[in-house]
Parts: C-alpha cells; structure tokens; sequence
C-alpha cells in the first residue's frame, strides 16, 4: 500500500525526512483514511507523525489527547517552527496563548488541538468540540486506558464517550501494551469494536539491557556514571529522599546533576525539565514522576537505582534514551529488599483482589528479566508476544551468565513448601532449611519434618538468592490469599520429581552473603500479613478521613501478624485493642488473617478476653449436651446468649441463687451441670 497523495510532500516539506520510517506508512494511510485505528509502536519509532500526518491532510481539526503538558507543549512548539498551525489548551498556558489558539479556532486555521484528558471532564469542552469541527481523534500513551496498566488514569475512560458523541474516528497509539491491555483498550476506547491493528514490535536494538544484583548500590551508580560522564542521563529511584541524596554524591563526584520528585514545587519542576531538555551532559535523579513527557531524542543512558514496578514500567522508562537510534546504555539494579518492597506496595494497595493478582504476575516476569540466564533481549521481546534470536547486545550474551546445576537445592526448597502444605513465606522456610530454632518452628513441630537441617550447603542470604531465582523462573508465587504464602507452579513438579533440572545464577548465590541485612518491622514470614493488615486499616482510616494510627498504631498490627490471633479472645489481647476497637474493628482484621469469621452474638462479644467470655463458652456446651435432657428424649430446652453472660459473670455457686437465675424449668435441666463448670473454673 502507498501512501495518500499529498502525504509524501508533507513529510520532506513539513517534517523534513525523505522517506517514512518503517511501519509508518501503513498507518498514516488507514489513519488518513479514516479508519479507527490501533497502533502499537516503540518509543522513538515515531508515533506522533502518524497522526500529525494525517491531521494536515484531512479537512477539520484533529484532537490529540495527551497526558503530560510538557510533552504537548514540546510538539506543538515543533508543529508551530514547521508552519503548523497547531496550539494546546493546558494549565501550562499564559494568557497570550490561550487567546491565540481559540483565535485560530475561531478563524478555522487551527489543524491540531492538544488537550489533557481531565478537561473532559468539563461539559463546556464538549461543547466547544462540537463548534469547532473535530474529524478525528488521536489518543496518545493509550494504555493509559487500561486499568490493568501501569500508568491508569481515570480520564482516560471518557475519550470513548467522546468518539461516539462527535461521531469520528479515532486513532490510539502507545509503546506499551500486553494482550491484556490491548484488549481493554479495545473495549474502552473502540467500545468493544476491533480497530484496525498495528503491532509494529517492542525491539529497541540500539538500546543495550543490563542488571546487577545490589552489592553498595550508590557506589554501583556512581561507576556507572562515571564511565558515561558528560553524556545525559536519567537515574530512577524508588524514593523521593534517595534522589536527593543520589544527585548530590553525583555533583560530589563532579558531574552535573539535579533532582526530580513529585514532592518539588511546580516551578522548580519546569526548571529541571527546560535544563535537562537545553542541556548537554545533565543527569537527572528522578522517581518515575519524570521522563514521559520530555521529547530529549539523545538521552544515552538510563539506569535505574531500585527495581521497577512492573516490566511494563521498565520498558517505558528504558525507553527514554536513545530516541534518535544512536546506541544507549541501562543498567538496573536489584535485591531482596526492592523485591519486599514492590510486593508489599501491591499488597497495601486498595486495588481489587483480581488487580493486584495481576501486579504480582507482572512483577514476577519483571523478576525473571532480572534473573535471566540467557539474552535479556530474548527474555523481554518473549513478555510481549515476540519471539527472536539472541541479540548479541546485552549483558548477558557480552559475558554469558555462569551458572550451575540449582536442582538439589530447588527440590529441597520445594519439599520444604510441599512438607508445610504451602502456608509460609521464604523466611520460616529457610529457617527450615537452615536447621534454625525459633519459636514459631517449636511451636508447628517443624524441627520434627524430613527437610529440617536439610540445606545447611548455604547460609540465609544465599538461600534468599535461591527462593528468588525461584521466583524469577516462576517454580513458586506468592498466594495473596494466604497473606504471600510461597505456591509452587504447574512449572515445579516436574522439577520436585526429578524429571527435569534447573540452573541457577552462581554470581547471585555468591553475592548474596555479602549483602547487609535489611531491618524490617517484623519477620518475612509475617511481612505478607502485616501489609495485608495496613492496607485494611488505610482503607478504614480513607473512608473514615483520619489517620492510619487512630485505627490502630503500627505496633498493633506488627503484634497481630506476630501472634495471628483466631477469634475476638486471642484478638482481645492485643496491645492497643480495647473494648471499643474490639467491637468495631475485630471481624474486620480477623477476616484479613484468618478469612471468614463466625458470626459471634452480641452478648458474647462483650465478654471477648475476659474469663467470663471461657465460662460462658463452657456454659454453652454444657447446654448442648443437656439440649434434649439427660437421654436426649426429652422436648428441647435452652438458656437465651443473654441469660448464660449473666451465669458466666455471677459466677455464683450458690445452687439456690442459680436456680432464681434460671427459673424451674432450666435449674432442674441445667442447674447440676452448670455449677459443676462454675466449680470447676473458681
């Protein structure tokens, strides 16, 4: 197929290239030709053209929705030097601008209106779009739709309604979208209606892939910069502290280098964005808030302090350097915490159980990436539906991996998950290994299984490297439902039986013992929890408006992961549960660590953690036992919850002031057995 006449023109004149990029001209033909339309390209693979293009040929004026106003504002300044009438209506704007652009909408010049998708939101937008002659919409970083993406924006919903009120078609386009997210992207933008489709690969091969294991994490960057130096680049990092900290031990090692963090005044933001843009050789330290939308084609480095969040994540900020093709480095940093972490963010989150399944899964194949054995290209081209060869370009085909025959210690691991029926975290199962005596081992008779002292070949930190090459390979998941549980796959039994091997990275069993221990509030093996149970109680304190702590502090629920109570009793003990907490809160958490909870009665619930509440229990089977008398022939006959609290408080043994409690009927059927309980318990 060949272009639309008029296309090829306007590329040389306009946008000053002789010839399309490849699997450009497809879509600039359907696009032009107004069918709706979903394309799927690389960052750098020259998205935008595809419906600037097309938005100069057809009559009308062509909306793009865009989430970022750095990045409209950098492409209309483009459109605008090319001659394009082009203008965007954002926050960002002077007063000058604005009129400008609904001057030229007024006169009918304007071709390109950029808009963020909360001014939807407005009914006077869409108002003015009907006014002003829209014949097509162009939807910008598209997986934004998706809230099974990475970067879900809620505004996003509202552009299908937009296509079907104008009555146009639309052209959707991102770098970074699964099956999965396609497929919603289908049915929230395209109203379950297939687009046309563009899959125009996820490859980046000028981009070379690399990770390490954190062994001095700051010293790790601050030699990967310092080879690199005077080139621009972006550090990621998980905290907004940490690029603070990171971009002043850069300028301390003589490079240029600045901050950026949600946390930073508007203005101070758009300082670091216009240098980093103008700047040759500057180094921004970032969290993820940064790099989207700034159009810098000669990034040459990416490298990430902490894990990302999700492979999605990885390859979009990955993605920021080497836009104009020329080669680019990354370098992603890795360990245990990062791991804890991302999966303790997941946990706390108010996302859906079904979403945050998902997360994990996302993450676990991001962890797979990390631990790689063969080419890292192959690995993250395999996550989004594309098979190649080796690509020779990253550091794992530089210096291929040395690994070594992990079968032995896999198949113990595995028999370690197998021997406790799949209910704990890497922790207590390593302790297993390991030979470790703790309290929780004692109590569950764990020193009495087979595996116990089984692993003693590695020590803790080495065992930690193996459950997570474990986790990386997918042998075993976290069960969110049991609070982060280790799970053994489909993928691990034919290992556990001896029907099939396993290798593992010897690099990260060797750097393992090296790392310093991360201090956490409470053990891994009760870590799950502990997240499960704050993000309960941050649910409870968003609805209610107040703070986490009024709910319960941090040392209740460490207390409640520690000693997992099973009913309001156990839940009564608590440090920091009283009465009133207990009444309001107590079923809520039981049913974050236990599941379901039995329906209790009132009477009884006001005598949780106190001995009253273990007469009245004993009170009640007593009762059951004399339901039907003493041959159980006789016509049913029981005390109201009401009436035994009262027996289980008096704690009477005076057999004629039972009897006045409980009338003649219930002292002749129940008095004897119940002054034996309450004999028995003074």
């Amino acid at each position: 197929m060949t272009a639309l006449p008029g296309a090829s023109p306007l590329l040389r004149d306009v946008f000053g290239f002789d010839a399309f990029r490849p699997g450009q001209e497809e879509i600039v033909d359907a696009v032009t030709a107004g069918e709706n339309v979903l394309a799927i390209m690389p960052t750098g693979g020259g998205k935008s053209l595809c419906f600037q293009l097309p938005a100069l040929i057809r009559e009308g004026v062509t909306v793009v929705i865009s989430p970022l106003i750095a990045l409209m504002r950098d492409q209309v300044r483009g459109l605008q030097e090319a001659g394009v009438a082009a203008g965007a209506l954002t926050s960002g704007n002077t007063q000058e601008e604005t009129d400008a652009v609904w001057e030229a909408l007024e006169a009918g010049r304007l071709k390109l209106l950029y808009m963020a998708p909360e001014r939807l939101a407005s009914g006077a937008a869409m108002g003015m779009l009907r006014r002003i002659g829209v014949s097509m919409i162009a939807v910008d970083e598209a997986h934004c739709v998706s809230q099974w993406g990475h970067d879900f924006r809620p505004d996003y919903l509202r552009i299908g309604e937009l296509r079907q009120a104008l009555d146009v078609p639309l052209a959707a386009f991102t770098a970074t979208a699964d099956a999965e997210t396609r497929d919603e992207i289908v049915q929230k933008l395209f109203d379950g209606q297939p687009p046309r489709s563009f899959l125009r690969g996820f490859d980046r091969p000028n981009i070379h892939l690399a990770f390490a294991t954190k062994d001095g994490p700051r010293r790790q960057i601050l030699s990967f910069a310092a080879a690199r130096k005077g080139q621009s680049g972006i550090v990621y990092c998980g905290t907004r502290a940490k690029t603070e900290a990171l971009a002043s031990a850069l300028r301390d090692d003589g490079h240029v280098a600045c901050h950026y963090h949600g946390g930073m005044q508007a203005e101070d933001r758009r300082n670091v964005e216009t240098r980093f843009a103008r700047e040759d050789g500057l180094i921004v330290v970032a969290t993820v808030a940064f790099g989207m939308g700034i159009d810098k084609p000669d990034i040459r480095w990416v490298a990430h302090a902490d894990l990302p969040k999700s492979i999605e994540s990885y390859y979009q900020e990955i993605g920021r350097a080497g836009r104009d093709g020329a080669p680019a480095e990354t370098m992603t940093l890795f360990g245990p915490d990062d791991i804890r972490l991302r999966r303790s963010q997941i946990d706390e989150g108010l996302a859906p159980p079904e979403r945050r399944a998902a997360d994990h899964a996302r993450l676990n194949s991001l962890l797979g990436l990390a631990e790689a054995l063969h080419c890292r290209r192959k690995n993250l081209l395999g996550y989004f539906g594309e098979v190649t060869e080796p690509c020779g370009h990253c550091d794992l085909c530089d210096s291929p991996a040395e690994v070594f025959d992990g079968t032995t210690a896999v198949r113990k691991a595995l028999s370690a998950i197998l021997r406790t029926e799949e209910w704990f975290g890497a922790g207590h199962l390593i302790d297993i290994l390991t030979g470790t005596e703790t309290d929780k081992i004692r109590a569950r008779r764990h020193d009495q299984l087979s595996v116990y002292g089984c692993g003693n070949e590695y020590d803790k930190r080495q065992w930690q490297a193996v459950f997570r090459q474990m986790m990386g390979h997918d042998l075993v998941r976290p069960n969110p439902e049991r609070h982060g549980a280790l799970q053994m796959t489909a993928a691990a039994l034919p290992v556990l039986k001896g029907e099939a091997q396993i290798s593992l990275r010897k690099d990260s069993i060797k750097t393992a013992s090296r790392r310093p221990a991360v201090k956490a509030l409470v053990a891994e093996e009760d870590a799950p929890l502990l997240s499960a149970l704050k993000a309960k109680r941050r649910a409870l304190a968003e609805a209610q408006k107040v703070p986490a702590y009024v709910i319960f502090p941090d040392r209740t629920l460490i207390e409640m992961a520690e000693t997992r109570p099973t009913d309001l009793d156990a839940m009564a003990h608590v440090g920091g549960v009283g009465a009133k907490k207990l009444e309001r809160y107590g079923d809520l958490f039981l049913a974050v660590i236990n599941g379901a909870v039995d329906e209790v009665h009132p009477a009884r619930r006001k005598l949780a953690g106190r001995s009253a509440g273990t007469l009245y229990d004993a009170l009640l089977e007593a009762q059951s036992m004399l339901a039907r008398g003493e041959a159980g022939t006789e016509k049913p006959l029981s005390c109201s919850a009401s009436l035994l609290a009262k027996v289980a408080q008096l704690r009477s043994t005076d057999e004629a002031g039972l009897a006045r409690l409980l009338g003649d009927k219930r002292a002749d059927r129940f008095a004897a057995a119940f002054l034996n309980v309450l004999q028995s318990e003074s």
